[in-house]
């Protein structure tokens, strides 16, 4: 997976003189609301899949013909699975990372990488925070003067074995 996130970085790095176009739509602070899909792999056990849905935000700048950014998002997943006994569940998901795209059309082409910390509820039993990585590739189109919508795939990879798989949509504002 990190050859794959290091090369999709390399490439829009390389290609951004060539597609250089006004970023300017794309820069400056913004707050976002999160919805979408999100499927969980316990090692051993059943995937539970669910809804995903959140907040995030983060500012964007533009140097030379590309956007870098940061931004961090809290989401929360309703997904769920019944063992033998206690039911475990996913619970908050917090992200603080970074992100590098160019224009392409009409949008912005992303790729995004940072820390992300996942907590797992066991009814019962209580539950654990596990800490891991997010990479992810995304699209964002400006719809109005500070109105945009994204769409994002985003894979997390948590100790223990777990790791996740979103595909998420997002309606934010540029202030």
């Amino acid at each position: 997976m990190k050859k794959y996130v290091l090369a999709a970085v390399l490439a829009a790095g390389f290609a951004a003189p060539a597609m250089a176009q006004d970023n300017a739509a794309f820069t400056g602070f913004h707050v976002e609301a999160i919805v979408g899909y999100d499927n969980v792999n316990v090692s051993g056990a059943k995937n539970p899949d669910g809804l995903l849905y959140g907040i995030g935000a983060g500012y964007d700048m533009a140097v030379g013909g590309v956007v870098l950014g940061i931004e961090a998002d809290a989401t929360d997943s309703t997904a769920k699975l019944k063992l033998v006994g206690p039911d475990v569940e996913t619970d908050r998901d917090l992200y603080i990372g970074g992100r590098l795209g160019t224009v392409v059309g009409s949008g912005l082409l992303y790729v995004k990488a940072g820390y992300t910390n996942a907590r797992l509820e066991v009814n019962g039993f209580g539950g654990s925070n596990g800490d891991g990585v997010r990479a992810g590739l995304g699209y964002e189109y400006v719809l109005s003067g500070k109105t945009f919508v994204k769409v994002e795939y985003r894979y997390s990879n948590y100790e223990a074995g777990l790791s996740r798989n979103q595909g998420v949509a997002a309606f934010g504002i540029r202030f």
